[in-house]
């Protein structure tokens, strides 16, 4: 039996679509006054392209979800929860609570503006995207992110693995509680970065603000940038190759801190055990 296709329809009852399966639905538009939630309810192998969803809690308990080219407005709240082996291209996802306790889903050239966005989502891949939110993915589980930028308080904590290649994070305590998480190549923004995380590797990446990387265990930096970084490092054990200098270091707990020049180390702990280094090479190459 072949999927099922229904085209240009409007649908605005409750569980307008409740169990379908093997569905495709293009250019339809959940929206209406009847005001009806959770169209796609209980479904399995569902495609939905070039729709318009207007209303709340369309995809809870779904299984086998493609979304291409559409888009889940501020009224769409709470779109996609309980679902699993999704898939979404080329769509605008602006209601808040988007993505919660979903699991392999694939985000490609998104728009994301929504508060609360992914908490307890695993096995999430997003790659091209932007995205505007608080507490973004919260307690999300193995993520892979590529090339993406962000803008918003409070995202990735409490995330247990995670790989974040290329991307642009502007955001306040990002990563704290974090455990087993790699960022490459990207550029984060920010007050207080990742404390209290666990496992945290930052290869070649440019980090910006105050007080960044405070009580971490395990914590490693591979030939990064620091920008406006005071009071660096406190409480934390640490392998560090900085390749700028530091505004200041303090009391790290045990490791080495590698640097050109760090503007003031403050070691009043006596359980501060933390070595730094510093490497003329810069500085000497900055004066010649």
């Amino acid at each position: 039996m072949g999927d099922k296709m229904i085209e240009n329809q409007t649908f605005d009852r409750e569980r307008a679509l409740y169990g379908s399966h093997g569905l495709t639905v293009r250019r339809c538009a959940f929206d209406g006054p009847t005001d009806g939630e959770s169209a796609f309810k209980e479904c399995v192998g569902v495609t939905a392209e070039d729709c318009f969803f207007n209303l709340r809690y369309p995809f809870w308990h779904v299984h086998g979800l493609t979304i291409r080219r559409s888009e889940l407005t501020e009224l769409c709240r709470a779109a996609l929860w309980y679902s699993d082996h999704i898939a979404i291209e080329d769509t605008k996802l602006h209601g808040i609570k988007a993505l919660r306790e979903c699991d392999h889903a694939a985000l490609k050239n998104c728009d994301i503006i929504s508060p609360e966005f992914g908490w307890s989502a695993r096995d999430v891949e997003m790659a091209d995207c932007t995205a505007e939110s608080e507490y973004f993915f919260m307690r999300g589980e193995n993520l892979r992110f590529a090339d993406v930028q962000f803008k918003g308080k409070y995202s990735f904590q409490y995330v247990k693995g995670g790989t974040f290649d290329h991307c642009t994070f502007d955001t306040k305590d990002a990563f704290w509680h974090s455990e087993n998480v790699t960022v490459t190549d990207s550029v984060i923004r920010g007050e207080y970065l990742a404390w209290y995380s666990e496992n945290l590797t930052l290869i070649r990446c440019k980090i910006v603000g105050t007080q960044p990387l405070c009580y971490c265990k395990g914590l490693k930096l591979i030939d990064c940038e620091m920008v406006d970084a005071d009071l660096a490092f406190e409480k934390s054990e640490v392998e560090a190759t900085v390749t700028t200098p530091i505004v200041s270091v303090k009391n790290p707990r045990a490791g080495t801190i590698t640097a050109p020049a760090v503007g003031e180390l403050v070691m009043d702990d006596p359980e501060a055990c933390g070595e730094v280094i510093l490497s003329q090479s810069i500085l000497t190459e900055k004066g010649a």
